[in-house]
């Protein structure tokens, strides 16, 4: 299906790749791993034909069709989420015209026409709607999404019909750039049921280790300019990484021995007429030796000590009898919880059914039309949104903004956790001001660890982060001993850090004392919630 050989291609003076190879055969499951900036997104641009490699070939069967679904939506129009979703106004319309021009230049038997021939049918089928709406509604969306503008909606909700798009579209490779950043826990569950058993190849890039164990068979890794393979989910990828490294050191170290008492073989006997033979044979020996590089240790989550925030009272706090709507959209009603000192509370349940809401109504950030919101004694807030970056100093830089939240953090400290989360050389002198959202995120995110209040709410603290910064900070939230309550659809980060669930539904929210995987076995995986999404 698709071949890369000897792959060479180089951005400005730095070397991507350099001699490395690639394959995808029908029905694989492959991810595409490597640490941000290694060329995971180039690999893609190549697939796609959107550039050519410097050296190398990138051969792909004739009659494969090829979707693709990148990180960020494009702009739309005045389409309906329903419209985006069957490609019918934008898609669709540019298929009929390209099959025209390919026709009049005669080119009917290039794969160009076959793949936009393949599209143009599977977004023409009587069915496409009824395969669509299944689709959003599994994707989260619902019957009353269908006629909504797209561009109503936020990037994440369009990128979400754009995959549904491609799901219908059903190409028989499926290229995917961390398709679950948009989901919610539901539809992230849904969409890894739907890959296991899709029938084409799935190439993949994703920082969500636990949705990779599910639906991936291989790994290749970018490292060292090299494409390297492995068969098995992550998991299985990590532990053969690490047995390649350490079959690599050994190989590494032998040799250097053998190099050693060679040369000093040499150097005591060269002068020595009846060994000097013997060691010029020596030298020759090292010379023909194929020499053994040493290899680069796997890169490691970067472990930091959280300082422990102030002890809060026993209760952080409780909400009683609130009410709570916008406009008619009645989101709860004479709700009651109270959280305790020390909980690490998850919020899991469908889409728009007020997770976000509640944790606004926790962190006292929205106001509520009935009800008492009661902190506990000594309680101290910290409200980290995706959407906040408020409490950034847009004159101040990335270095200057950790130092001003911490000011008794070394330096050096604070230069290598801005590091693990992707702050780099020059980066961590870049005005706030000039940040994209992303960094403003991850930048807000470490102001919460090197200065952490007790009471701790965050919404999908995970996103924009790549593998080995959710793994770090992970570690870090582990030692952290104030109250947590957060969101998020990374199942790996919330069966490390959960000990309790809350399922929040139309209104209700009905606690689990115990982590995610004690609620699944008591409420079966929401397999009632899953089924109702993608009913007809």
């Amino acid at each position: 299906m698709l071949i890369i050989r000897d792959l060479k291609i180089t951005l400005g003076a730095r070397t991507l790749f350099e001699n490395a190879s690639f394959q995808v055969n029908y029905g694989d499951r492959v991810a595409l791993v490597g640490p941000n900036g290694a060329g995971k997104s180039t690999l893609f641009s190549l697939i796609l034909k959107q550039r050519e490699p410097d050296a190398g070939t990138v051969e792909r069967d004739e009659w494969t069709m090829v979707g693709y679904l990148p990180q960020e939506a494009e702009g739309h129009g005045d389409e309906t989420v329903l419209e985006v979703a069957t490609g019918r106004v934008d898609e669709l319309p540019q298929l009929e015209s390209r099959l025209h021009e390919l026709e009049k230049a005669g080119a009917v038997s290039s794969p160009e026409y076959m793949e936009a021939h393949a599209k143009y049918d599977a977004l023409n089928d009587a069915e496409v709607e009824t395969k669509a709406k299944k689709m959003l509604r599994g994707l989260g969306f619902r019957d009353a999404d269908f006629e909504r503008k797209a561009k109503a909606m936020s990037g994440g909700w369009i990128m979400r019909a754009r995959l549904a798009r491609l799901l219908v579209m059903a190409p028989d490779l499926l290229l995917l750039d961390e398709p679950t950043n948009h989901l919610d826990l539901l539809a992230l569950l849904w969409l890894q049921d739907y890959l296991k058993n899709y029938s084409g190849a799935v190439l993949l890039i994703s920082h969500d280790r636990q949705f990779m164990d599910e639906v991936v068979s291989q790994v290749h890794e970018i490292a060292e300019k090299r494409l390297h393979a492995y068969t098995g989910n992550y998991t299985d990828f990590l532990r053969q990484r690490e047995e390649r490294y350490e079959q690599q050191l050994a190989a590494y170290k032998n040799q250097q021995k053998e190099i050693a008492a060679l040369q000093e073989f040499v150097s005591r006997f060269r002068s020595v007429t009846s060994k000097a033979s013997q060691a010029m044979s020596k030298l020759k020996q090292i010379e023909r030796m194929d020499l053994i590089e040493q290899p680069l240790a796997p890169r490691k989550p970067f472990r930091f000590q959280i300082p422990q925030p102030p002890r809060g009272g026993q209760r952080a706090v409780s909400l009683v009898d609130i009410h709570m709507a916008y406009g008619t959209n009645q989101v709860y009603r004479g709700l009651d919880l109270t959280v305790e000192r020390g909980e690490r509370t998850v919020l899991v349940g469908p889409n728009g059914a007020g997770k976000s809401t509640l944790l606004k109504i926790l962190a006292g950030v929205v106001p509520f039309q009935k009800g008492e919101r009661d902190l506990g004694h000594n309680a101290k807030i910290g409200y980290f949104s995706q959407h906040r970056a408020d409490t950034l100093d847009p004159e101040r830089t990335v270095l200057d903004e950790v130092i001003a939240s911490a000011p008794l953090l070394p330096e050096n400290e604070a230069r290598g956790i801005l590091g693990s989360f992707l702050f780099r050389k020059d980066d961590i002198f870049k005005k706030t001001a000039v940040l994209s959202g992303g960094e403003k995120s991850r930048l807000n995110l470490i102001k919460f660890l090197v200065d952490p209040p007790n009471l701790l709410l965050m919404d999908e603290p995970t996103t924009h982060l790549d593998i080995h910064t959710v793994e770090s900070l992970t570690l870090a939230l582990e030692r952290y001993e104030g109250t947590l309550v957060f969101i998020s659809h990374d199942v790996h980060f919330i069966r490390h850090l959960a000990t309790k669930v809350l399922h929040v539904n139309a209104g209700q929210i009905t606690p689990y004392a115990g982590g995610y995987d004690y609620f699944l076995e008591k409420t079966g995986g929401l397999t009632d919630e899953r089924a109702a999404l993608t009913a007809a």
